[in-house]
């Protein structure tokens, strides 16, 4: 069924022209010749649907308490999943990640329903360096929980996978790309 959702994602994600080819700047920096909008993917109804029947089944395989991501791209994937853990009856919680702590209010950097010792699964439609990802899990660990998963839909496999294999945080990913953004389907 992951494999069958993960076609059915890539084939939206060509009607929805989430794959384009030109010149890019990343969030890392880097120059790229193509991108890829998981926005696109995960505001669409459709294709929303498909990560989350995808991802739900390997943050429970992991034993995760509770899902999240950076602000802003994991952000709708974090709501798609929280619905469905409601309509499904899965008790699991949603929580996303700002870049930097709040400077007003109660000053988190966490938002959602997280406490200090849950096991999490964080994700991010697209990992290159995996920074963002990785500042993420920064901020989770800080707080006191437990990272066992890492999930994407994109890993464009400039470093991400690396940089979790050393804080031996497993990856999921539905997609790989090469430098040249020829995606290979997992």
């Amino acid at each position: 069924m992951i494999e069958e959702n993960s076609k059915k994602l890539y084939e939206r994600a060509i009607i929805l022209n989430a794959i384009k080819f030109g010149e890019f700047t990343l969030s890392s920096g880097q120059k790229s010749s193509y991108y890829f909008d998981g926005r696109l993917l995960s505001m669409d109804p459709f294709s929303s649907n498909l990560i989350t029947e995808i991802f739900i089944k390997k943050i429970i395989e992991f034993n995760a308490d509770a899902f999240g991501g950076p602000s802003v791209a994991a952000v709708p994937i974090i709501g798609a999943l929280t619905l469905k853990c409601h309509f499904e009856n899965i008790d699991l919680s949603g929580f996303f990640v700002r870049s930097e702590q709040k400077k007003h209010g109660t000053n988190q950097q966490i938002e959602g329903l997280i406490k200090p010792g849950m096991n999490v699964a964080v994700f991010d439609d697209t990992l290159s360096t995996g920074d963002s990802l990785l500042n993420s899990i920064e901020a989770v660990e800080d707080y006191g929980c437990k990272v066992v998963l890492a999930l994407t839909i994109l890993d464009r496999q400039q470093g991400a996978k690396e940089k979790l294999n050393d804080k031996n945080i497993p990856l999921f990913k539905l997609w790989e790309a090469s430098m040249n953004g020829e995606i290979k389907i997992l």
